[in-house]
Parts: C-alpha cells; structure tokens; sequence
C-alpha cells in the first residue's frame, strides 16, 4: 500500500506520517442528510462494510474507553466492559468525546486523539488485508493493515461487535 505523506493534514495523518506507517487517504464529500456517517463512507467508497469501522467512545468504571467497530453493526458493551475487566459500559457523553479526541462526531479516528484512552478493536478488523478508519474529519478515511492499527493505539482485540 503506497504510503501518502499529508502535509497540513489531521492529526491521525500525521500521527501515521510520524509512525512511518504505510496508509491511504480515501476523501469525498461528506452529504451532511448521510444518516450514517460510517455507512456513507462504504457506500462512496464502494468498500464492503465490514472493512469500514467506525470509532466509539464509552465510559467505563468512571473512565472513557475507545471501541472501534465495523460500521456494519453495534458496539456490544457488555463485550467492551469485559475486554476492558470493567463492571459495566456505557455510551460517552458526546461532549466528552469530541473533548477528549480532538475530533468531532462523525470523524473520530482511533488515531492521534488528545488523549491517550484504553482501546479495544473488535477482532473481526483482523480477518482484513486493510481497513478504514476516519482520518479525524467528515468525509476523509484512511486505509491501513489493522495490525498496524493494533499497534499504534496499543489496543486489544475483542469480539466487541454485535449484529
């Protein structure tokens, strides 16, 4: 895969560029009445949905937790508290999370967020060549190896998607 230096770009990008890590940036425009932003990007791109994955943000045990998930199912949360060895899980607060990340909703990378967060990615991301990712803005996705992935945001892999 050709690796895409991004000058000015997301701090997803340059966290990559910085890791020497190789990655496609994938951009088109973002119709803002998408009611799916993960979803829209599969379909523009023509990738299977299963190889898109959208980036989620619980709290768990008082403490905000990244999930990253295929954007053709749900994040399951007793999953996430499990992988995590937290009681319970729960939805973060929207604001939190663009607060935390850097990043609005609707382009949360996994990558290059203000701060460093516990991760899990769902180990389906693993049966992939590559997957997507949003490169930290509506409308613009990379495309790398998930164990490139794993290992940037130091994650574990867990069954933490659902149907």
């Amino acid at each position: 895969m050709p690796k895409k230096k991004t000058a000015g770009g997301t701090p997803a990008t340059v966290a990559l560029d910085a890791a020497d890590v190789p990655f496609t940036v994938h951009e088109y425009t973002h119709d803002p009445a998408a009611s799916s932003y993960g979803a829209e990007a599969a379909e523009v791109l023509g990738v299977p949905a299963a190889r898109v994955f959208k980036t989620l943000l619980a709290e768990t045990d008082g403490a905000l937790a990244v999930a990253v998930v295929p954007v053709s199912g749900q994040l399951d949360l007793k999953a996430l508290a499990t992988a995590l060895g937290a009681k319970r899980a729960t939805m973060a607060d929207p604001a939190a999370a663009e607060r935390s990340t850097g990043y609005v909703l609707g382009g949360i990378s996994p990558l290059g967020q203000r701060k460093k967060l516990r991760t899990v990615i769902d180990t389906s991301a693993l049966d992939h060549l590559t997957v997507y990712v949003s490169a930290g803005k509506r409308g613009m996705e990379i495309e790398l190896a998930p164990a490139d992935l794993v290992r940037l945001t130091n994650a574990a892999t867990w069954a933490i998607g659902k149907a």
